[in-house]
């Protein structure tokens, strides 16, 4: 198997807390693999809705809340909603050994007990993994007419058969591409959340390309960035799908302008790309996109850091995040004072949603 496996760990339900969860995605990672998190709270719809986006090849729940046999039998049924019953399912977590044989009669593919070693876990879901993509060798080319099709649509193009796919159709609505980067730790994936939703409360269908970085020496790569842009109730308008950069310079993936194409041509009006965290030299986000925001944040830098050539002369806009700090004003000074052009410059709290509205009338601004 020359892609990565893609595996969708979910923690469901009120457990408290995430640490084993979080032991088990970062093994996971260094055993090569392309791990996306979906954090603490998130329900069985929510849960499959994303393995559906992401077109994971496994999908594990980590479970302390005993209560299982309510809980896997729903997200082996929504995965048929779904339209992707076929994905292997895994739980893991405080499960009585009497309880196993009902869960695997219930079409549950893998069950893990504490006692269960890291070894055991990898070895399942890479044997799972290839048993499903068997599976899928002969399959039909998808169509950008459903959301499973959009996803293995996206998973074609980045296994490089987009050769095998149809012709992309051209947008019939307006549409917009807008680059969102910055340094690492700045909130790009907060802010893109909240950004998301307040559009999607204006009708706007948004697709996200969330890039995070692969590791260079396994080959593996946390995508952790969808858990900050998750809610509860799946959303067949937000479109989420996690890409990890490969190496790619520049702070994106490969293929990022066709996947961005494809959820263009599949009806996501605006479709918002997330680089990696990036440096001065990450540049080539104004190459896929109409327009870059640049996110910083209060105390970021100087007026001399702010002159200097690279991401900051890329900028379309400017974003100074977690504006309910202290500093902010200075920030949002030093970097008009700095500018020779009127680029503008949104104060912004994503945690309080704060500010976005006049961010969204300028992306609305630019739909062409």
């Amino acid at each position: 198997m020359a892609r990565s496996i893609r595996v969708l760990i979910s923690k469901i339900g009120l457990d408290g807390h995430d640490r084993g969860a979080k032991l088990i995605v970062r093994n996971l990672r260094d055993a090569g693999m392309e791990v996306i998190y979906t954090g603490l709270w998130q329900t069985p719809a929510a849960t499959v809705h994303a393995a559906l986006q992401e077109d994971v090849d496994v999908v594990g729940v980590s479970l302390l809340s005993a209560a299982h046999m309510t809980i896997m039998p729903e997200v082996v049924r929504l995965a048929r909603e779904f339209g992707i019953g076929d994905v292997p399912v895994m739980v893991g977590g405080i499960i009585p050994e009497e309880d196993k044989l009902p869960l695997e009669q219930a079409g549950i593919a893998g069950v893990f007990n504490p006692g269960t070693s890291m070894a055991t876990i990898v070895e399942t879901i890479r044997s799972l993994a290839e048993r499903y993509r068997a599976k899928r060798v002969n399959e039909p080319v998808p169509s950008l007419t459903t959301a499973p099709g959009v996803a293995r649509t996206i998973t074609w193009i980045s296994d490089n058969r987009g050769s095998e796919l149809p012709a992309t159709p051209s947008p019939r609505q307006r549409t917009v591409r807008i680059g969102i980067t910055g340094a690492p730790g700045v909130g790009k994936s907060t802010f893109i959340g909240k950004l998301a939703r307040v559009l999607r409360a204006r009708g706007r269908r948004v697709g996200v390309v969330a890039v995070d970085p692969t590791s260079p020496i396994t080959g593996g790569s946390l995508l952790g960035d969808r858990l900050r842009m998750m809610s509860g109730t799946p959303d067949d308008g937000l479109f989420v799908r996690s890409l990890s950069s490969q190496g790619h310079a520049g702070g994106l993936a490969p293929h990022t302008t066709d996947v961005t194409r494809a959820l263009l041509a599949a009806g996501f009006e605006i479709v918002l790309i997330e680089t990696v965290g990036a440096g001065q030299n990450d540049v080539e986000i104004r190459k896929e996109s109409d327009a870059v925001m640049l996110l910083m944040m209060p105390g970021a830098g100087d007026s001399v850091q702010f002159q200097k050539a690279g991401v900051v002369e890329i900028a379309t806009g400017f974003v100074v995040n977690k504006a309910d700090l202290p500093g902010s004003d200075i920030t949002i000074r030093q970097i008009r004072e700095s500018l020779e052009d009127n680029r503008p410059i949104w104060p912004v709290s994503s945690v309080k949603g704060e500010g976005l509205d006049p961010i969204c009338d300028w992306i609305e601004s630019l739909m062409k």
